[in-house]
């Protein structure tokens, strides 16, 4: 298997190449890959890994050379040295000098009539390189020479099928100069006509041809290549958008270039390709200018700020510069425009980045605006996507209740194909997975454990239909702090181990942090070392990135699992830092289990009043945003110290009407624990 200038490739291929050179460790291959040295590749430590420098040729191997090319032609002693010398041990360069030499047979001073050719381009090619290649077009006639330069402009590699409508020649004629083109060895040809493709020889001879256009005569063959594309290769531009959107640029059609990579940057988010995605949608912002009329302008530029936005939340994260950027940068345009649509497009990105980096204040003033900006509309995917920004904002400030209304009006309003572009529009995500993810945990938390499950299996099945790969990421990693939630170990690893291969698949800043969830969960299974060394790494990435959303949640799970070791000093050290991020940042949907786990860890260094007090303040704050199993929780845990303290009708009287308040999930972990200790108290 080979890939050959891997300096060239494209990030999915890249990723492929990765995972090959990953597999073949195991698997009886031959894999090479050659390169340009600033190429950077990771690769080079592994043991099945060999790096091969490959330096010039030396003198004697580029006489042989020489020679090999030469074959029987007469080429003096004195030519072959001067080209020996010339040439600087570069293969290419020695061939193609060598046959420019021998199509000057007779003429004096041959090799330094070769290199005086033509003018240098612009172009990163050696001064004499490129002289040496110049000669070589000159010398094949004009009519191969000009099917060259046409052929440079379509790229490396160009189809007969495609040439002909362009080249705008007879048959006989094209395939005469493609064929005086091959036979002098500038291009190499696959098939016959009318289905033959031909290919360069190298990128440079490419870049020659292509650098002996006139600038004028460049653009109009980019422009005729683009109607050709149009008129006869329209499946090619649909499958291929941004082909097309090179050759308009290069023609100098700004706006329907622009046009063009704004479907290519769409076309890649829709496959999910999203670093492809952002080259195309940048490509396209960087050919904005004075030129185009501003109305135009303005709307194009919403446009693509807009997918630009989409497309690197994924990839860099809500906290990322460029991707607030983007959305701040759409929605001072939208608001001197009368559509609502690109307003409420870019006020959504500018929520989710907020939402989605912890500061939840702020966010929950752009979802205000969102309500109101829909207040009166008859788009149900706009209002759905308002309810959407308002579940997401209320349940991580711990309202609970306005969250699942939220949510549940979401699931009201959702249809999987009406709504199927809103996973690429609105912030990467389905918010028919999200609306059911979300209800999942508001209902657990509210105090109904089996709803939350039913929810939670309508999340997972919803996602693995629509096979989307942030919606995926979603599912497992909020339907696995379900399955914690629920004191389901197991089930969370299953779903953790989908999360983290996913993340990886794709590239992904996951959701939830994947170490929060396993560390969480191997600290229920009682491997607390592990536990802690998963959610201190865990904690260490969302810093990282400049997240604080799950940060209170994470450092709870590692104050549990530092408590279970018995480490109870350092247990209260990570609730001060979850409170501090909790104050700051407006995340209280966890908070009741702050204080729940600071009065685990007071009580377990024997100040009990203090641990009392962590608990009834657990108690007041879970009754306060109604989450009645998190209610129970702290309930459980204060019944459970006036127990040891002898106050046992109390713990009876405190405990045994929120246990009478359930009506499901009696198997659930929890519950079975709070009926224990009750008997126990009884």
């Amino acid at each position: 298997m080979i890939f050959e200038d891997a300096h060239w490739i494209d990030p999915t291929s890249r990723e492929l190449l990765d995972l090959i050179i990953d597999r073949v460790r195991r698997l009886p291959v031959l894999l090479v890959v050659t390169f340009r040295p600033e190429f950077q590749q990771g690769w080079g430590g592994q043991p099945h890994v060999t790096v091969l420098a490959l330096n010039r040729l030396g003198e004697r191997d580029v006489t042989a050379l020489v020679r090999g090319v030469a074959g029987n032609a007469p080429l003096g002693g004195e030519i072959v040295e001067e080209i020996v010398e010339r040439t600087d041990g570069v293969p290419l360069f020695v061939e193609e000098l060598t046959k420019a030499v021998l199509e000057r047979a007779g003429e004096d001073r041959r090799v330094t009539a070769v290199l005086s050719a033509g003018p240098l381009a612009a172009l990163a090619v050696p001064s004499t390189l490129h002289a040496s290649l110049i000669a070589r077009l000159d010398g094949i006639g004009g009519a191969a020479k000009e099917v060259a330069q046409i052929g440079a402009v379509l790229g490396r590699e160009f189809s007969y099928e495609l040439i002909q409508p362009v080249a705008q020649r007879n048959d006989a004629e094209l395939q005469a100069a493609l064929a005086r083109l091959t036979e002098a060895g500038l291009l190499f040809c696959r098939g016959a006509p009318p289905h033959a493709s031909y290919l360069f020889k190298h990128a440079l001879v490419q870049d020659a041809a292509y650098g002996t256009l006139l600038r004028v005569k460049r653009q109009e063959l980019h422009a005729r290549v683009g109607a050709v594309l149009e008129d006869h290769f329209a499946d090619l531009v649909e499958r291929q958008p941004e082909l097309l959107a090179h050759h308009l640029t290069a023609a100098g059609d700004a706006e329907r270039a622009i046009r063009q990579w704004l479907k290519a940057g769409q076309h890649a988010i829709a496959r999910s390709t999203h670093h492809e995605a952002t080259a195309h949608l940048e490509r396209g912002i960087g050919l904005l200018g004075p030129l185009l009329e501003a109305s135009i302008r303005d709307a194009l530029e919403i446009e693509l700020q807009l997918a630009l936005g989409h497309c690197l939340l994924p990839i860099k994260g809500p906290s990322s510069r460029e991707v607030r950027q983007a959305y701040l940068r759409a929605c001072e345009l939208a608001e001197g425009q009368s559509a609502v649509l690109p307003l409420f497009q870019a006020v959504y990105g500018l929520w989710q980045t907020h939402e989605r980096s912890g500061q939840i204040p702020s966010a929950r003033s752009f979802s205000e605006r969102l309500l109101h900006l829909t207040s009166h509309e008859v788009d149900t995917g706009l209002r759905l996507q308002a309810h959407h920004s308002a579940w997401t904002t209320a349940q991580y400030s711990g309202q609970l209740a306005n969250a699942d209304k939220h949510a549940e009006a979401g699931r009201a309003l959702y249809d999987p194909e009406e709504h199927r572009s809103h996973r690429h529009l609105y912030g990467g995500h389905d918010p028919g997975v999200c609306a059911r993810q979300t209800g999942a945990n508001s209902q657990w938390l509210l105090g109904y454990p089996e709803k939350g499950l039913a929810l939670g299996r309508e999340a997972l099945d919803l996602a693995e239909g629509i096979a989307h790969p942030y919606s995926l990421s979603l599912a497992f990693g909020h339907v696995a702090r379900l399955h914690l939630s629920r004191r389901e170990p197991e089930l969370a690893l299953r779903l953790v181990e989908r999360l983290e291969a996913v993340v990886a698949e794709q590239r992904l800043v996951p959701p939830v942090e994947p170490g929060i969830l396993r560390g969480t969960a191997l600290a229920m299974q009682g491997a607390t070392d592990e536990a802690v060394s998963y959610l201190r790494e865990a904690l260490a990435a969302l810093a990282r990135r400049g997240a604080t959303l799950y940060q209170p949640y994470g450092l709870a799970h590692l104050a549990e699992a530092l408590a279970l070791r018995g480490e109870y000093a350092p247990a209260i050290a990570a609730l001060k830092d979850g409170f501090e991020t909790m104050d700051t940042a407006g995340e209280r949907w966890w908070e009741a289990e702050l204080h729940r786990v600071n009065g685990i860890a007071l009580c377990g260094l024997n100040k009990l009043k203090d641990g009392q007090a962590a608990f009834e303040d657990a108690l007041r704050i879970a009754r306060q945003q109604q989450a009645k199993s998190l209610e129970l929780r702290a309930a459980t845990n204060l019944a459970r110290l006036w127990g040891k303290q002898g106050r046992r009708a109390e713990a009876r009287e405190l405990l045994a009407p929120i246990c009478d308040w359930f009506t499901e999930g009696f198997d659930t972990a929890d519950l079975k624990d709070a009926k224990a200790l009750l008997a126990e108290l009884s």
